[in-house]
């Protein structure tokens, strides 16, 4: 059996606590997580006690690698992957991450290679609410490929960003237009799948990135595209909520023990 443990203990998390207390993970054994919300992290502990497997809630990322863990999910944010990368993959703990935008800044991406690479582990960043990474790669891997990326969201999802202002709740526009290096400065949180189909083509200072506000708008469109000269790809998912977030985390998790991987 897989030791996991999960950073950030929201409602992604949840999901990965249900699929392996519904048995869809059973090459792994939940043994601990860590939230800066005890309470969170209380919450799945109990879940997984009442189904009679034991997982602790740690008070410290320290005490979490401790449990010397095979794998960590982190589903909490950019600074919590910066901050557990490379203690993590030292510890010969592999990372799956949601938190991709963390890997957008390049000289932290070249030391979690060289990290990994030293230490025999990895690091997983899943898709989250887009995909064809496949297709994304071997594009890219031919040749002369650009790329971009369009998200449309409400403008209430937009709040607390420097974009947002009450004529959004009324006006559809282009509230940002740049690369995934420059949208996840702005957005920390917003555009992580950017970034991600970003590192698996062209990179996020080649990967164009616009952001539209929709008034009315619910949940999020993720369309990224790319061209050679040879093929034109097109991946566009809509997601009504983040869940299809936590069930890519639970895919990936089945992928790394499958001897069938898709």
């Amino acid at each position: 059996m897989k030791k996991l443990v999960i950073v950030g203990c929201g409602r992604l998390a949840e999901i990965v606590a249900d699929a392996v207390v519904n048995g869809l993970l059973p090459d792994y054994d939940l043994v601990g997580v860590y939230s800066r919300t005890a309470s969170k992290a209380e919450r799945i502990v109990t879940k997984m006690q009442q189904h009679g497997k034991p997982c602790a809630a740690c008070a410290t990322l320290e005490e979490l690698l401790g449990l010397k863990p095979d794998y960590l999910v982190e589903s909490a944010s950019p600074s919590a992957m910066k901050a557990l990368a490379l203690p993590a993959l030292k510890n010969g703990t592999s990372i799956i991450t949601l938190s991709i935008g963390a890997l957008a800044d390049t000289t932290f991406y070249e030391e979690v290679k060289k990290t990994a690479r030293e230490n025999g582990t990895r690091v997983y960043p899943v898709s989250g609410a887009t995909g064809g990474f496949d297709v994304l790669r071997t594009a890219f891997l031919m040749g002369n490929a650009s790329a971009r990326f369009f998200n449309e969201k409400g403008p209430n999802a937009l709040k607390g960003t420097a974009v947002y202002d009450e004529t959004l709740q009324t006006e559809q526009r282009i509230v940002f237009s740049g690369n995934a290096t420059e949208a996840i400065g702005m957005f920390p949180t917003k555009v992580n799948v950017a970034v991600a189909a970003s590192l698996a083509s062209v990179g996020p200072e080649n990967m164009q990135v616009s952001i539209q506000s929709t008034p009315g708008f619910v949940g999020d469109t993720q369309k990224v595209e790319i061209k050679n000269d040879q093929v034109h790809a097109v991946v566009e998912v809509y997601s009504a909520t983040s869940d299809i977030a936590g069930w890519s985390v639970v895919n990936t998790l089945i992928n790394i023990t499958s001897p069938i991987v898709f």
